[in-house]
């Protein structure tokens, strides 16, 4: 695409953004080109909203909203409960037998934090097969098309910094054995940090400073890429949303699709228990009579650890970024520009000043939540899962949610399934039982005794079932 650098320079300035051709005199024309591509990717209508939203920024809203906990479809269930349980489990396969499920991945991160140049998914996580987490979640798709017999769409949301990455490792895998076609790809959209004065602030002097705008924007990259409307002619009705990083994650998941469609909800959600208040995550609840996920700083310290009649945490309902969404909700979040609110965050952000020099300055970042589009839908599931069969992030190098953590989790989920059946297991190695099952054997210890393996393969001095 060409593009016409006054034309550019005229709009910039009366955006109040003609800083952005500061240098431009001193960019070579490859300088230039770059520059002028990031320029004309701007929505500057967007960008002067935003930048009017930093003087209302730190503006008290004056009384404090009132908090209540959600209803949530318990782990632990009374005889009605489990029957409505086996009543949607039914109603979740039916719709994964009649292809009416898709899947949406989220995988925009690098492996950076974890000491991993590369896609976050490509980082490695089994305990014995260093199967990495992107192939955790191929092998749940593929065990849940083997298991339902149902076709398979998977759309995996990328970023600007690992999409061409992340394609060429799913080309190396030959898709992990799903059809190309039946895997698509698109790219988070980006946004530019802001001064305090709403002015775009710039990384060098041919490169503004942008930032990913969130996992809420998933929803409108959905539907500018086109996979919406894919979904649609596929006659996907329902989308499952997860996170790379949690490979005990369960995308096709009977009980919590049949729950979802068995309320009529727009947008459901899966939670785990807190440990205990002190445990620093965001939980679903009401704001004001709306669900949605309120931050650990947000919640009081008396409300925090206030306790029902059974002595339970009443904000006990820890968000694990799984839900499930309508397709048609998601259209008509999306239909006109996304109707979700903006976060901001302020920064020190590391941009150049007006010598050119780079420098830590002031700035401001915004993200759109995906978890705030709960606020909208009339009717809502929120499912209590187990947090040792579907939930251990990977999200830090060393400690809580790490690589080792998960390993762990992974281990010890699989170790007790072959203990149960065979009673031989590998000696600990690491802290932990060397035992990994892949999901096509089984997820669950049902599934195990059903269909594994009479023997494992042996590797690194664990046993692999696969």
């Amino acid at each position: 695409m060409d593009f016409e650098p006054q034309e550019l320079r005229t709009r910039c300035e009366g955006a109040g953004q003609g800083h952005l051709f500061q240098f431009w005199g001193e960019l070579d024309q490859a300088r230039r080109a770059r520059l002028l591509r990031q320029i004309a990717d701007l929505d500057l209508e967007l960008v002067g909203e935003l930048g009017g939203r930093l003087n209302r920024a730190d503006e008290s809203s004056g009384t404090p909203p009132e908090l209540s906990p959600p209803q949530v479809f318990p782990l632990q269930r009374d005889a009605a409960q489990a029957t409505n349980a086996a009543e949607a489990i039914e109603r979740g396969k039916a719709l994964l037998e009649e292809g009416r499920v898709g899947y949406v991945l989220v995988a925009g991160g690098q492996g950076s934090r974890l000491g991993f140049e590369g896609p976050k998914g490509v980082f490695p996580v089994g305990p014995v097969g260093d199967t990495t987490l992107f192939e955790w979640h191929a092998r749940r798709l593929l065990a849940a098309r083997a298991r339902h017999r149902g076709p398979v769409a998977w759309y995996v949301m990328t970023s600007a910094a690992n999409d061409e990455d992340t394609r060429r490792y799913f080309e190396d895998k030959s898709y992990f054995g799903l059809e190309p076609e039946d895997v698509r790809f698109f790219v988070q959209a980006m946004l530019p940090a802001l001064d305090p004065q709403g002015r775009i602030l710039m990384s060098a002097k041919d490169q503004l400073f942008l930032a990913p705008n969130g996992h809420g924007g998933t929803l409108s990259a959905l539907a500018d890429s086109g996979c919406l409307a894919d979904a649609g002619s596929r006659g996907i009705d329902f989308l499952s949303y997860f996170q790379v990083d949690n490979p005990l994650v369960r995308p096709a998941d009977p009980l919590f699709l049949g729950l979802h469609e068995g309320a009529g909800a727009s947008m459901s959600t899966k939670v785990v228990a807190k440990r205990d208040a002190g445990e620093k995550v965001g939980v679903l609840g009401l704001v004001d009579g709306r669900l949605g996920c309120i931050e650990y700083s947000d919640i009081s310290p008396d409300l925090r650890e206030a306790t029902d009649e059974q002595g339970q945490l009443l904000f006990r309902a820890g968000n694990i970024a799984v839900h499930i969404l309508d397709r048609a909700f998601v259209e008509q979040l999306t239909g006109q520009g996304l109707r979700l609110p903006w976060h901001v965050a302020r920064k020190q952000i590391p941009a150049i000043d007006a010598q050119g020099q780079l420098t830590p300055q002031e700035g401001f970042k915004f993200e759109t939540f995906i978890f705030d589009a709960l606020g909208f839908s009339e009717t809502s599931v929120t499912l209590e899962v187990d947090r040792a069969l579907e939930f251990s992030p990977v999200k830090n190098a060393t400690g809580e949610d790490s690589a080792a953590s998960a390993r762990r989790a992974l281990s010890g989920l699989f170790a007790g399934w072959v203990e149960a059946v065979q009673g031989d297991l590998p000696p600990m190695r690491d802290g932990m039982v060397p035992v990994e099952v892949d999901p096509r054997v089984a997820e669950s210890e049902a599934d195990f005794k059903r269909g594994a393996p009479a023997a494992p393969e042996r590797l690194a001095g664990g046993f692999l079932y696969r």
